[in-house]
């Protein structure tokens, strides 16, 4: 069992006096299920139903009352009823929606039973449950690893109690660099992690890319509710990884399919957490609203299964400034990986920044609010002059701070834009990403 940041949040709900029925979403194969049975260990007793199974699945689809699926649940496993809190774990909860619709009975009759579901696709069979307990229960979003995950996964507590340190030190730089970039290759899929924490090397990976993907192609059967549907669905996931940058809804991908096809395809994986939609913001103090006029980036569920579709794993080892590599669009994926798995809640994703008029384009890579600061951070190894849309932003905005991430050390400096406005930035080695929150934070406070 690799550590999870998510454990700590089971814990604190574990504690809680008033705690709803947990649901844990996320796309397959992000460890859901390993986790949760892990967590069954902080109690004396647990029961685990996998609702793929047709024995267990039978609990809910042929009972009606609580009290009957409840007797049957501790019967099925032999466990005894008592009032000591015993934790009841629902995996692949999409597979009954009469299981979905039984989580808030089950809290509120039987409060010694802690309740957790999770199962991927969820968000497809919630929209069929006439009975969601909206309101009744909590959720929360597990992501792949992320840098920190992987380095505690590579058995590196030492290098995470340095990337940990805020401000890192000097002396740590070089080796959390190294071991950043082959985070870079890789990814953070569970199953890639684990082959690749023994192993030690990128060789023998490939086939888990494949089934992995493969996978996510075989659920667009239950994306699309019609063969045309899941035509353009099959066509979308295929060719999804060579879009650069921005995308448009027509002709996506070369096809002659039109906006609005394209868009409800993309809009369902989406919902599957496999290929995400990031919209920009348009305005440079909160609330930081997206703007769903214009044209979205992708973001694909983790950069290692991006990077294995593109075919660039090999050609990226050894690189030293990642911005170097595919025109940045890797480091800039990756760092906003990073910081969407820092949220564990379902509504969180990160965003960029645009603004487009006659002669005047610009784009910032991510936008991050800290209190009543929208900052701007840059993914780039540059001088100051290539931050012309940081200095854009920064022009219009009611604070004069900025982030830019790159491969060098920590510093802070003060800069001017063309304009003569100051402003602090604070340069971020790329392996901080994961802790944009912490340094936001310390950069508002010490400056």
């Amino acid at each position: 069992m690799f550590y999870r940041k998510l454990y700590r949040h089971l814990l604190r709900w574990k504690e809680k006096n008033y705690r709803k029925p947990l649901l844990i979403r996320g796309a397959r194969q992000v460890g859901k299920s390993t986790l949760v049975t892990e967590f069954g260990k902080e109690y004396r007793y647990s029961i685990v139903l996998n609702l793929e199974k047709a024995r267990d699945k039978a609990i809910f689809e042929n009972l009606d009352e609580t009290k009957d699926i409840v007797e049957a649940m501790f019967l099925s496993k032999g466990i005894p009823f008592t009032n000591e809190p015993t934790l009841i774990f629902l995996d692949e909860i999409q597979e009954s929606k009469k299981a979905i619709s039984q989580l808030r009975y089950l809290n509120e009759d039987y409060p010694q039973l802690h309740i957790i579901a999770a199962g991927s696709l969820l968000e497809f069979a919630i929209k069929e449950v006439p009975s969601f307990p909206v309101g009744r229960i909590e959720q929360v979003v597990l992501h792949p690893f992320d840098f920190d995950e992987f380095l505690l996964a590579l058995d590196r507590k030492d290098l995470l109690q340095e990337l940990e340190t805020i401000p890192v030190n000097k002396y740590a730089h070089d080796m959390l660099l190294e071991f950043f970039n082959d985070y870079a290759i890789i990814g953070g899929m569970p199953e890639v992690i684990k082959r690749y924490a023994e192993e030690r090397t990128i060789i023998n990976l490939a086939e888990i890319y494949s089934n992995l993907w493969q996978s996510y192609r075989d659920d667009i059967e239950k994306y699309g509710s019609n063969p045309t549907e899941r035509k353009i669905l099959r066509h979308i996931i295929d060719t999804a990884a060579a879009e650069k940058d921005r995308i448009v809804f027509s002709n996506f991908g070369n096809s002659a399919y039109r906006s609005r096809e394209t868009g409800e395809a993309l809009r369902a994986l989406d919902m599957a957490r496999i290929i995400q939609l990031i919209y920009p913001v348009t305005v440079t103090n909160p609330p930081m609203t997206p703007d769903i006029t214009r044209r979205p980036r992708l973001q694909f569920l983790d950069t290692g299964l991006m990077n294995y579709l593109i075919g660039n794993q090999y050609e990226m080892i050894g690189i030293k400034d990642l911005n170097n590599f595919s025109r940045g669009r890797i480091i800039q994926h990756l760092t906003s990986q990073q910081l969407q798995a820092q949220y564990f809640s379902t509504l969180y994703k990160p965003h960029f920044w645009v603004r487009e008029k006659a002669n005047s384009n610009a784009e910032v890579d991510l936008i991050f609010q800290y209190s009543k600061y929208l900052i701007p951070i840059e993914v780039k190894s540059g001088s100051h002059g290539t931050l012309r849309s940081l200095h854009q932003f920064i022009e219009q905005c009611d604070h004069k701070y900025a982030i830019r991430l790159f491969a060098n050390n920590f510093h802070v400096e003060e800069v001017m834009t063309p304009s003569s406005v100051p402003y602090k930035l604070m340069n971020l080695p790329y392996y901080a990403s994961t802790k944009i929150p912490e340094y936001a934070k310390w950069f508002i406070e010490n400056y």
